[in-house]
């Protein structure tokens, strides 16, 4: 797409806007599930292949707010997917 070009329809604006949203949406995730193992591997703690693409492959934003919260204070990766009822 041509920069600066400005779509004249509707129909078109609301279609880059939908892929402009979905695009940061999966930036965000993307960053935080990086953080997750940023912060797990900078302490120290191996992390291990179904952990590292059960974090890579979440899209629920909430989830990976409390896997970096709790990547923080676990003493082993594999707590990280343990269920909390938290």
């Amino acid at each position: 797409m041509k920069s600066g070009y400005q779509f004249q329809s509707e129909f078109a604006r609301s279609y880059v806007a939908k892929g402009r949203q979905e695009g940061r949406k999966e930036g965000i995730l993307e960053a935080k599930a990086q953080a997750v193992l940023a912060i797990l591997e900078a302490r120290g703690l191996e992390v291990p292949a179904e952990v590292r693409e059960r974090v890579l492959a979440s899209t629920d934003l909430d989830e990976l707010d409390r896997w970096i919260r709790r990547a923080a204070v676990i003493s082993d990766a594999q707590e990280l997917l343990a269920t909390t009822g938290s």
